[in-house]
């Protein structure tokens, strides 16, 4: 498909978004050396933050109104996901749903 120029306008538009909820801080935290991906939870704030982040821009990657390559190129999707996906995995068997950030993880893996 390619990158268009509106595609740009909501970059910046969810570059502003991930500020106001705290993406820079969340991402800081769950890079850190002492972040264990297994032992995390939905209670984490930062986990919770990265995972509404990741489901939102994934989502609108999956309906073709923000571009792959381009969010490819900006965040390190896979990198985020391998540190709170273990964490989406177990709330989806907690609450029996398993669509719980299937977005977020279809780009982190496909």
């Amino acid at each position: 498909m390619g990158a268009k120029y509106e595609d740009a306008a909501l970059v910046m538009q969810i570059v502003r978004w991930g500020a106001e909820i705290g993406l820079d801080e969340a991402t800081h935290e769950i890079f850190a050396d002492g972040f264990d991906p297994e032992a995390a939870t939905a209670d984490q704030k930062a986990v919770r933050t990265i995972l509404t982040f990741g489901e939102t821009v994934a989502t609108l990657v999956k309906h073709k109104t923000l571009d792959k390559e381009l969010v490819e190129d900006l965040w390190w999707v896979d990198g985020a996901w391998a540190r709170v996906g273990p964490t989406a995995k177990k709330a989806r068997e907690r609450l029996g749903e398993p669509r719980l950030y299937e977005n977020f993880e279809a780009l982190a893996t496909g």
